[in-house]
């Protein structure tokens, strides 16, 4: 299917089954019941699923497969951000000429980071990463201020002039838009007695999160993805042989880095707006722990990751002492306070807690993140079964 091999195929299918089931996979909880916050089947949430899944998906590509590890690729999440809001300020509210410039002008500035950067490997690249992304955010937040808006950013306004767009209303506020589907619209879908709701913004998002989720898995296969996997095995005895590792480098550094511009503009096609805190240190950390909380070098773990991290941001961190005091209300008062005070910690605002001692669970016991887990489990029922079938008699004759 699509040029790829079987098993690629199947994983691709799981992957768009399971994002386009989305809205009803994280709805399992009944409304009004005391764990329905547990539901993140909502547009907002299920749209930074998938946007950090694809900016996950190329972070993958420079460090899962060539082992170079960036600390600064919320800098091409930042400009990518900043190209589509001028899109839409300057030529028109539809996304696809704002999400198209993002990734261009993304590709460019990683262009000119990779050059510098890939001078030297390790930590000293991290660290130049890291370096450029920490300028970027600094010229965002206070230098570039008339270009990036300084720390409030930029927003649509109705006074811009959108010359493919026509005049705004008085006070009518612009709203992103594909061919004139607005982003946040929906629609109802009637099956009986069953009405589902489908949120616009967020199957558009997943249509391009498959899509670069698919252009991944010919990267990987491709003679290309071969050279970057031998960069990352040994890149000396690769230089010896005569090949020169840079060009290939610097291809995966440009093209993860216009899939974090992707990224970028397709969070302003949602929610129209950029500011510099897309560009800080701690938004590069983020897709570093996705990436190796769901496997590095693997295929569906940087999505896998980004949904866990994203759930835990926006739920977990939901939950504070009244709610655990309504699930252990059932329980003596010292001891429901007891059992309250202990897990109070690792939640609400300290979520952050809770996903550091699962990262660090998942380094020392899974160092192939949740993918290497669920590979361990498949195999331990493979053999169970196997075991059994062994042991099953054979009919008498």
């Amino acid at each position: 299917m699509l040029g790829l091999k079987k098993s690629d195929s199947r994983l691709l299918l799981l992957v768009a089954g399971i994002t386009l089931l989305a809205p009803f996979i994280l709805n399992p909880f009944p409304e009004g019941s005391e764990l329905a916050q547990f539901n993140a089947g909502y547009p907002d949430l299920m749209q930074r699923f998938v946007i950090f899944g694809i900016f996950a998906i190329g972070f993958n590509i420079l460090f899962g497969l060539t082992g170079y590890l960036s600390f600064g690729h919320a800098a091409f999440l930042g400009v990518g951000s900043y190209a589509a809001i001028w899109m839409m300020k300057l030529l028109t509210m539809n996304i696809i000429p704002a999400i198209i410039l993002s990734v261009i002008v993304a590709g460019l500035f990683s262009l000119l980071v990779g050059w510098i950067s890939l001078r030297r490997s390790g930590i000293y690249f991290s660290i130049l990463t890291l370096a450029f992304a920490q300028m970027s955010y600094s010229l965002a937040y206070s230098v570039l201020t008339p270009i990036t808006g300084g720390e409030t950013g930029l927003q649509p306004k109705g006074s811009d002039p959108r010359i493919l767009d026509a005049a705004l209303v008085n006070g009518t506020t612009p709203k992103a838009n594909l061919f004139g589907l607005q982003m946040g619209s929906s629609f109802d879908l009637t099956l009986g007695s069953w009405v589902f709701t489908f949120n616009t913004g967020f199957y558009i998002a997943a249509v391009i999160m498959l899509i670069s989720f698919y252009l991944a898995i010919r990267i990987f296969r491709s003679p290309f993805g071969m050279m970057l996997r031998a960069v990352k095995s040994n890149q000396n005895r690769m230089n010896y042989t005569g090949l020169n590792s840079k060009p290939y480098t610097l291809a995966a550094f440009v093209i993860s880095g216009m899939y974090a511009g992707l990224a970028g503009g397709l969070m302003v096609a949602m929610d129209t707006q950029a500011g510099p805190e897309r560009m800080f240190w701690t938004a590069s950390g983020e897709v570093v722990l996705m990436t190796i909380l769901g496997g590095a070098g693997t295929l569906i773990g940087p999505v896998l990751g980004a949904g866990v991290i994203k759930y835990m941001e926006n739920i977990l961190s939901k939950i504070n002492s009244d709610i655990l005091h309504g699930w252990f209300a059932f329980l003596p008062d010292g001891l429901e306070n007891l059992i309250v005070n202990v897990l109070y910690p690792f939640i609400g605002k300290g979520w952050h807690l809770t996903l550091g001692i699962l990262f660090m669970l998942v380094v020392i016991y899974l160092p192939g993140g949740l993918v290497e887990g669920a590979q361990r489990i498949n195999r331990l029922f493979k053999s169970k079964s196997q075991n059994d079938s062994k042991a099953k008699p054979e009919p008498a004759e």
